[in-house]
C-alpha cells in the first residue's frame, strides 16, 4: 500500500484581489494561506488564556490590559523569529541579499529567536507598568503552548519541516523530500508541545510556590519534546548536522533545558514566594505621580 502523499489540502486558503489602493495603484493578487491563518488563531488562543489567568491570579496587571501585554508578546515574537532564523538559519544567504530580510512573505522564522523576543518584550512592558516580569512570564509561558500547536498544523499543512525517511506505516511522502515516506514530525512536535505541554503547565500552575517556576518548566519542557523529537526531523538543507549529528534546533534546546533548570534553581534559592495578594494597580500607582 502506497503512503499518503502531501499536501491534502491547498496551503493556500483563499485569495483576495487584486485590490486597487489610492496613491498606490492596484496590488494582488494576495493569498491568504493557512499557515496565516494559525498564527491569528493563535494569537486568538493566547488572549483568552492570558485574560483568564490575569482573571483568576488578580494579577500582576488587570486583566482589561491583557490585549496590551499580549501586542508586545506579538511584536516581539514576529521581531525575534524573524532576526533569529537570520542569525541561527540562514546568515548567509541573507548577508548576500540584505535587502530580503523584509521580505517575509517568503517564510522564515524561529522559534528560539521568537522566545527571545518575547522575554525581551517581556520585559520591557513589566517595565513599564512596574510590575514582577516573572508572574507576566509565566502566563505568558502558557498561552504560548495552543500557538505552538497551531504552528506546527501550518508547518505540516505546507509540507515544510518535515521528518526522515521512515517505514512505518504513517509514513507520508513529501514535496522536496524524495519518494520514501518520513515521519510526519510537524504533527509529532504540534501534539507534545501544544497538548502536552499545556497540560503540564496548566497543572504547575497551581502547584509553583515561586514566580517564575512556570516559565522555568517551560523552558526545559518545550526544549527537551524539541531536542528529542528533532532526532526524526529531518535537519534544514543549507546547515545540515552541526555538532556530533546534532541540528541547529537541538543545541538551541540544549541552552534553552540549561537555562531553564539553572532559572529553576535560582528561583529555589532567591525567588519570592507567591503570596497569594491581589495585584496593586500600576494605575493608581501613576495616578499619583
Amino acid at each position: 500500500m502506497a503512503a499518503p502523499t502531501c499536501p491534502f489540502i491547498d496551503p493556500v486558503l483563499a485569495k483576495l484581489g487584486p485590490v486597487e489602493i489610492p496613491w498606490l495603484g492596484m496590488l494582488g493578487p494576495i493569498e491568504v494561506r493557512w499557515y496565516g491563518l494559525m498564527y491569528l488563531l493563535g494569537f486568538v488562543a493566547a488572549y483568552f488564556v492570558i485574560k483568564s489567568e490575569l482573571k483568576r491570579k488578580q494579577g500582576p496587571i488587570p486583566a482589561e490590559n491583557a490585549d496590551d501585554f499580549l501586542f508586545y508578546l506579538i511584536v516581539g515574537l514576529l521581531l525575534g523569529g524573524r532576526l533569529g532564523y537570520i542569525l541561527f538559519y540562514n546568515l548567509p544567504a541573507y548577508l548576500s541579499a540584505p535587502w530580503e530580510v523584509f521580505f517575509i512573505w517568503h517564510g522564515g522564522m524561529s522559534f528560539h529567536g521568537g522566545l527571545v523576543g518575547m522575554i525581551v518584550s517581556g520585559l520591557v512592558f513589566a517595565r513599564t507598568r512596574h510590575v514582577d516580569f516573572m508572574e507576566l512570564a509565566d502566563i505568558g509561558a502558557l498561552s504560548s503552548t495552543i500557538g505552538l500547536m497551531l504552528g506546527r498544523i501550518g508547518n505540516f499543512i505546507n509540507c515544510e519541516l518535515f521528518g526522515r525517511a521512515t517505514n512505518l506505516p504513517w509514513g507520508i511522502v513529501f514535496p522536496g523530500g524524495g519518494e520514501l515516506p518520513r515521519h510526519p514530525s510537524q504533527l509529532y512536535e504540534a501534539f507534545f508541545e501544544g497538548p502536552v505541554l499545556f497540560g503540564i503547565l496548566w497543572w504547575l500552575r497551581v502547584k509553583a510556590t515561586r514566580p517564575g517556576e512556570l516559565l522555568a518548566a517551560f523552558l526545559v519542557g518545550y526544549g527537551l519534546f524539541r531536542f528529542s523529537i528533532e532526532f526524526l526531523r529531518e535537519p534544514d538543507p543549507q546547515l545540515g548536522f552541526i555538532l556530533h549529528g546534532l541540528t541547529m534546533g537541538q543545541i538551541l534546546c540544549l541552552f534553552m533545558m540549561g537555562a531553564g533548570a539553572a532559572l529553576f534553581v535560582y528561583l529555589r534559592f532567591f525567588g519570592k514566594q507567591v503570596t497569594g495578594q491581589p495585584f496593586d494597580s500600576f494605575s493608581l500607582k501613576d495616578e499619583q505621580k
